[in-house]
């Protein structure tokens, strides 16, 4: 008899724990990524913001799996799926058969209808995101070092982040202490605690997600930090030459998208229905409507939780799905009974603000500041893969919590002022 074929498409967090949970399955279990990592992404802002180097939030797929046999990995992507065949397609030409598929392909950037918009404004999904924005961050204060024009030396020290999310608000705080307490003795032509951070948020508040008392807080510390926060206007243009909030036209340089998502196209490859944001509709066992023999997690599926809200779009609610899925197949393989319906068991919200304060919601609890930071900073370490990532961001958070350095202030990947220009 030929083992049971199990295809988990994405490596994220929903893929990666899906087949953490398959161990000792006795099925042949494929993984199919596009990139070759494993990226840590709730710390991904601190590579494009000089904190962290690439290294210390990704890891090869490929070194995670090399002791499981019953794991094949392959590098391509995936441009659709054929049910009635239970093929995989990917971009190379190649199909791989399925007997049982888990989706787990996450999301991507949403311009609301302005897909122009990115370009100008990249959001920060990507390993790659985050280099390119650092390029532009740190390639910024070069060029304003270098202007002879005052108009276009404030538009060049002038950074937007458009939404004020937890990723919006670490970027901007990041961005102000970098400028503030970093930069200024390196420079010679330019004043950089000049720099100008804006924080827009179309809402009437920062980090909507998190109550009243700790949205008011992290307004007044990114504040502290010389933020300049704009709620309750859009962004209505971006252009190269700036931004317009509502009406305003503002001169500005750096754009940095951090104000929605779209799901992935897997609803299209399978054919199932979606919400407004593309997500796949799943069933209470996280499987398509239309096709028990397909599961559909994280970012791209759209699941209820019993109040009727949505399961938000974070790290650790794919990680229970991812484990959810992997018990359900399990019990199938056995011939055992399907486990309850999926529960959603929610960890709490957390941001951080800088490298002093952050605010953590765990729903009756709620703290904030120092105390916070050091909690956030402890949670963050303990889900990273493997004792030397453990140990490798743990020392630099430390030099920098001492020193006040950031240790990857690197232009790379060929960045030169006429590359950029």
């Amino acid at each position: 008899m030929t083992k049971h074929r199990i295809v988990v498409v994405g490596g994220g967090f929903g893929g990666i724990q899906t087949v953490h949970g398959l161990k000792g399955s006795s099925a042949d279990i494929t993984l199919i990524d596009r990139r070759n990592h494993h990226l840590f992404q709730p710390l991904l802002y601190q590579v494009a913001t000089t904190l962290l180097a690439t290294s210390e939030i990704a890891w090869p797929i490929r070194r995670l799996y090399r002791d499981r046999k019953d794991v094949t990995t392959i590098l391509d992507e995936v441009v659709g799926v054929d049910t009635e065949a239970k093929l995989v397609r990917l971009q190379s030409g190649r199909a791989i058969p399925y007997d049982t598929l888990v989706l787990a392909t996450g999301a991507r950037h949403a311009y609301f209808g302005r897909d122009e918009w990115e370009k100008l404004a990249p959001g920060l999904k990507t390993l790659e995101d985050a280099t390119t924005l650092r390029r532009r961050i740190l390639l910024a204060f070069e060029r304003a070092e270098l202007s002879e024009k005052t108009a276009d030396r404030d538009a060049l020290l002038t950074f937007a982040i458009i939404g004020a999310g937890p990723t919006g608000v670490e970027m901007a705080g990041t961005i102000a202490e970098l400028a503030q307490k970093v930069l200024p003795p390196e420079f010679r032509n330019i004043d950089t605690t000049a720099t100008k951070v804006m924080l827009i948020e179309a809402g009437p508040r920062v980090l909507a997600a998190f109550s009243e008392d700790l949205s008011a807080y992290a307004k007044s510390a990114l504040e502290k930090l010389g933020v300049e926060v704009r709620t309750g206007k859009p962004v209505t243009e971006i252009t190269e030459e700036g931004i317009t909030v509502g009406e305003t036209f503002v001169p500005c340089r750096t754009v940095i998208w951090a104000a929605g998502v779209q799901a992935s196209p897997a609803a299209q490859w399978i054919q199932g229905e979606a919400d407004r944001a593309g997500r796949t509709i799943v069933g209470p066992d996280l499987s398509a409507i239309h096709d028990p023999n397909i599961f559909v997690i994280g970012d791209t599926a759209s699941v209820k939780q019993d109040d009727g809200k949505p399961v938000p779009g974070i790290a650790p609610a794919a990680k229970q799905q991812g484990s959810y899925v992997a018990k359900v197949i399990n019990a199938r393989l056995a011939n055992k009974p399907a486990p309850a319906p999926f529960k959603y068991f929610h960890q709490g919200n957390l941001a951080t603000i800088g490298k002093r304060a952050a605010v953590i919601d765990f729903g009756r609890i709620k703290l904030k500041g120092g105390l916070a930071w050091w909690i956030w900073g402890l949670a963050h370490i303990y889900f990273l893969i493997g004792t030397r990532s453990r140990l490798a961001v743990a020392w630099s958070w430390l030099w920098i919590y001492l020193s006040g350095q950031h240790s990857a202030r690197l232009i790379t990947q060929k960045e030169t002022l006429k590359d950029e220009a």
